[in-house]
């Protein structure tokens, strides 16, 4: 195991400044992309006052029980990510181990099941932009509802899938004692982004899924 004092970069001073440069170097990330996605959540409700009545109609083909399930399973994984850090904050490592491996089957899951409902869509033909032919909802509205929800919804996978693969490194790190109960970064880190993207997921699940 590497020292304290190796762990720290040459244009550090010591392991409390590289510290706050990180956080505040994932803080500020995170406050792009909440920007980003609140401009989306704003276009959305803009075309929701617009196309009210469609828009309410698209949301009860979306499927409420599945949305649940996917809710249940990142609330979940986010108990074990910040499980996991206590963990470490307490020495176990193992433990902690076996937490994020958790959080990193979660994930999965959740994009298996994004992946099965996003394959019922497409058999239906809602599909985004001018491939959108699904018979029961023909009206513009739903159209650009659908256009909004593989847009929103595909960001957000792109994200959680950023996310397992951070967890899945964190894992590796913490697999080979490269954290100690002060100092563990990385781990926090993953667990300010994960937690980030589970917030963005119950926005759009309020949105997509409840809006009915």
């Amino acid at each position: 195991m590497r020292t304290m004092e190796s762990r720290v970069r040459d244009y550090f001073a010591d392991l409390a400044q590289q510290g706050h440069a990180a956080r505040l170097g994932i803080w500020l990330f995170l406050a792009s992309e909440a920007l980003l996605f609140s401009a989306l959540f704003a276009l959305f409700a803009g075309y929701r006052a617009t196309y009210p009545t469609e828009f309410r109609a698209a949301a009860g083909v979306t499927g409420f029980g599945l949305g649940a399930t996917m809710t249940f399973v990142l609330l979940t994984s986010s108990f074990l990510m910040a499980e996991s850090v206590e963990r470490v904050r307490g020495g176990r490592y193992g433990t902690a181990s076996w937490l994020l491996g958790g959080v990193a089957v979660l994930g999965i899951i959740f994009l298996a099941l994004k992946a099965t409902e996003w394959g019922r869509h497409l058999a239906d033909g809602i599909l985004p932009g001018p491939g959108y032919h699904f018979a029961e909802l023909p009206e513009r509205g739903a159209r650009i509802y659908f256009t909004l929800y593989y847009l929103m919804t595909g960001l957000h996978i792109v994200h959680l899938a950023g996310g397992v693969a951070a967890v899945g490194v964190v894992l590796a790190l913490n697999r080979r004692r490269r954290f100690t109960p002060e100092y563990h970064p990385q781990l926090e880190l993953t667990g300010l982004y994960w937690q980030f993207v589970d917030i963005v997921w119950l926005f759009l699940w309020a949105v997509f899924y409840l809006d009915r």
